[in-house]
């Protein structure tokens, strides 16, 4: 009887269908690349200063023309600041660090990359591609803020960081062939959110060789 009753569950269980992912509480971000489309959502709620910056950037053009610079396998996706030519786009001043909002480095999940400065972020970003634990807020160091997650396009995102690379003068994981973001847009009529407060700390945005210790080069593998 336990057995056949067992069976009976699993069988249901089979046959209900998967719940539907819930909808993102915050706005959604699509990027379109040389490699495919990836869009991420966004969480206003815990992360409202990354999240205002993010879209800033987005809604004033500035991805379009960039490249994923540094992709390092079993790491990170690294871009939004350099064209293909590896030439700085200019940026508005650094945000404060947002990496204690209980958010983490999760495969899937968008931070902002920044230098060792722990309030140095402006437009870089970079999505993991493995859980990556050293790089949230705790004994470690400061973290790096998570303010969304991919919603599709994870295999864009593998396919990008699958790409062979190389070094370029001072930076290292670049890829050979440029992946270009050509358009990042608000998907639907999100609302306009808050300005992001920035930062009186000094910007850097130069990326760091792989030794360095977090990202805008980003965090050591």
């Amino acid at each position: 009887m336990l057995l056949t009753t067992a069976a009976l569950l699993l069988a249901q269980a089979a046959a209900s269908p998967s719940p539907s992912p819930s909808a993102p509480a915050g706005p959604v971000v699509v990027l379109e690349t040389s490699l495919g489309r990836i869009r991420v959502a966004l969480d206003q709620a815990k992360a409202p200063i990354s999240v205002a910056n993010f879209l800033k950037y987005v809604r004033a053009g500035h991805y379009a023309g960039t490249v994923f610079h540094r992709v390092i396998p079993g790491f990170m996706i690294q871009g939004g600041g350099m064209n293909a030519e590896l030439k700085e786009k200019p940026t508005s001043p650094p945000i404060r660090n947002e990496s204690r909002n209980g958010l983490r480095n999760l495969r899937g999940t968008i931070a902002m990359a920044r230098t060792s400065d722990p309030n140095s972020a402006t437009a870089q970003f970079f999505i993991n591609v493995k859980d990556n634990p050293s790089l949230d807020f705790g004994i470690r160091g400061a973290g790096y803020a998570v303010f969304g997650q991919v919603l599709e396009g994870m295999d864009v995102v593998d396919r990008i960081v699958a790409v062979s690379t190389t070094t370029k003068g001072p930076y290292e994981n670049v890829p050979v062939t440029p992946v270009v973001i050509k358009s990042a847009r608000v998907e639907g009529a999100a609302a306009r959110p808050a300005a992001a407060k920035p930062s009186a700390s000094r910007s850097t945005r130069t990326p760091a060789r792989r030794a360095s210790p977090g990202p805008q080069a980003t965090p050591k593998p």
